[in-house]
């Protein structure tokens, strides 16, 4: 990508654990596997997956909340990959977070006007009547009257709440947003209102956003290009239009269609958990695949394009596309949208 705002090379994590509790030797759990990923300005992009795919591992990695390794480039900057306290304030100015709790997200203890006028504080930007101006313009642009910067967090909706976590995310004017289940929390009709104040912002602010869920459908309505994760790859990426109406990995396929999960294989993680997140050799779906050959499980698939000349990519980790050989037609006509 020409003008890619984040750049992901070669990432990866693992978690230490226990196989038998405290008592237990101490083992590492690999979590991201070399994952390999640009994200344009201005570009919502979509990552998609079962619990325990990874996809919150990627978003902490991108905002330094996690130690990897790899490199993550951020606007040019380089993030540190120790995680933790080395996070710059340059770089968040640069990408702030929405997370899947708005309650958790927020001090209770504290004012609405206090919550959204402290990463100004923290960056020394204003004086305090200029403050205050910001917060009323940003309480405007998020939906919510300037009354309520006197409420507390125990006074708001949970929509509310959702609301003012975007506002303090957007207080230091970030180029992007790390919206990790944002709205999986609320409810329906909530939640699509705060997918269109997404889309507002984005639109107002050209804000580019990654943007995590377990909600195909819902990524599809919010997002330019989509990732579908399994085992801490991506094994499917295309434009938004493509994955949707286009799934060429059996693994998208079941996202959409939960109808075609075969029997006998309903949890995301086969086999005792110390086993890992992802298999050593050959590929990582192979015990749940409805399309598996005899050599699925001896050799690890890559990326390939599978779109036809001249079209955007679509890539896809199978073996059954190795050879690059282009989709014909829809795979799935007629699908309807319901968010």
């Amino acid at each position: 990508m020409s003008d890619a705002l984040v750049v992901i090379k070669n990432l990866s994590n693992t978690y230490r654990t226990r196989a038998y509790g405290v008592f237990g030797r101490e083992l590492m759990q690999p979590v991201l596997d070399h994952i390999t990923l640009e994200i344009g300005r201005g570009e919502i992009f979509g990552l998609v997956g079962e619990s325990g795919c990874g996809k919150t591992s990627l978003g902490n990695s991108i905002l330094g909340l996690i130690a990897y390794e790899g490199d993550i480039i951020i606007d040019g900057l380089r993030q540190n990959r120790r995680g933790r306290l080395s996070r710059s304030k340059a770089l968040a100015r640069k990408v702030q977070a929405v997370f899947q709790d708005p309650g958790a997200a927020l001090n209770p203890a504290k004012t609405i006007r206090w919550l959204l006028e402290e990463p100004l504080r923290i960056h020394g930007i204003g004086t305090k009547q200029e403050r205050i101006a910001r917060v009323d313009a940003m309480l405007h642009r998020i939906g919510l009257d300037p009354g309520y910067k006197t409420r507390r967090v125990y006074e708001l909706s949970g929509g509310q709440k959702q609301r003012v976590c975007i506002g303090c995310a957007l207080m230091l004017e970030p180029q992007f947003i790390v919206a990790d289940e944002a709205v999986s929390s609320l409810d329906v009709s909530v939640g699509a209102q705060i997918l269109n104040l997404f889309q507002e912002l984005h639109q107002s602010l050209g804000l580019g956003m990654l943007f995590i869920s377990h909600n195909l459908q819902v990524v599809y309505y919010m997002c330019h290009r989509i990732g579908v994760m399994y085992k801490g790859q991506i094994v499917e990426l295309g434009t938004a239009q493509g994955v949707y109406f286009h799934p060429a990995h059996p693994y998208t396929r079941i996202l959409l269609d939960p109808a075609c999960e075969p029997a006998g294989s309903d949890t995301p993680v086969q086999g005792p958990p110390w086993a890992g997140l992802y298999r050593q050799e050959g590929c990582g779906f192979v015990e749940r695949c409805p399309r598996k050959r005899a050599d699925c499980g001896k050799n690890a698939p890559g990326l390939v394009n599978i779109a036809p000349s001249g079209e955007a990519p679509h890539q896809v980790r199978c073996a059954l596309f190795q050879d690059g050989i282009p989709m014909q037609g829809p795979s799935k006509s007629g699908r309807e949208l319901a968010v």
